[in-house]
């Protein structure tokens, strides 16, 4: 069954760069935009001491890109979609054939 990439995701990774103190500061920097299905999945609730933590797991589907190439998502990038944001933590192919690649993603937000 073919994929319905219907929504679009931003790509990023992350970024260090001179605080001008002597420091560096941490960032993200866009890689570009994939098209990709979404698929929810479990999702957990902690308390945290200020404030709840909502997380949730997602299943993201993407058009797949070779091993080394900026388009490809890795763990430890993220996806944004406006506000929200998707921590990647694994990548597989997605058909024998490797024209999607299933990504594992978790959205955490302060509720």
């Amino acid at each position: 069954m073919q994929p319905n990439l219907t929504r679009p995701l931003t790509l990023e990774a992350p970024t260090e760069t001179a605080d001008g103190a002597g420091g560096l500061a941490q960032g993200w920097t866009a890689l570009g935009q994939l098209w990709a299905e979404m698929r929810p999945r479990a999702g957990s609730e902690t308390s945290g001491q200020e404030a709840a933590l909502s997380r949730a797991r997602w299943t993201i589907i993407t058009r797949a890109a070779p091993f080394g190439a900026p388009s490809r998502p890795a763990p430890g990038q993220r996806f944004r979609d406006g506000a929200r944001l998707f921590d990647i933590l694994t990548v597989a192919e997605a058909d024998p054939q490797a024209r999607y690649l299933t990504i594992s993603a978790e959205e955490e937000r302060i509720r």
